[in-house]
């Protein structure tokens, strides 16, 4: 049992778990914000374009509710729920998560993006020119001679 404790610690203490939960919890705020949108700023003209219908009271009735009664002998009968078949609120997530979805993509799109351009940047700044290497020892040499003869000759 200890090993298996190290061995989680060890997986959870890993730099990518912790980026994942955070990626995570932000994800999960993200998903909030455009589910807000989706619900208060889109699907609201949607709505009304084809008739007022709130998209999550679409359903379709397979049994109706039967209120309470009471039957000849005196007994209670039970009241029965409604049976729906709810594809609106359906609809909805489905619209959510295209939309989160494109969200997403359309994020990803802009950071690979400017990442691209960063590195074309990069790419497009010359390099500085490589310094000449030094001269050899036998070029040093050679050098001094040269110099000591031109000394000698303009005496």
């Amino acid at each position: 049992m200890g090993k298996f404790l190290s061995d989680f610690k060890a997986f959870a203490m890993k730099g990518n778990v912790i980026d994942m939960a955070v990626g995570v919890i932000i994800g999960g705020a993200f998903g909030k914000i455009v589910t807000s949108v989706v619900n208060d700023i889109i699907m609201p003209p949607i709505g009304l374009a084809i008739g007022g219908v709130n998209f999550k009271d679409l359903k379709w009735v397979m049994q109706d509710a039967v209120p309470e009664s009471v039957n000849e002998a005196g007994e209670v009968i039970p009241a029965v729920a409604e049976v729906t078949l709810n594809y609106g609120n359906f609809l909805q997530q489905t619209f959510d998560f295209l939309i989160i979805a494109f969200s997403i993509f359309l994020f990803i799109r802009l950071i690979t993006n400017l990442t691209n351009r960063m590195k074309k940047k990069e790419e497009e700044v010359p390099a500085p020119a490589p310094e000449p290497p030094a001269p050899s020892a036998e070029e040093k040499l050679l050098t001094e001679i040269r110099d000591l003869l031109k000394k000698e000759a303009g005496k």
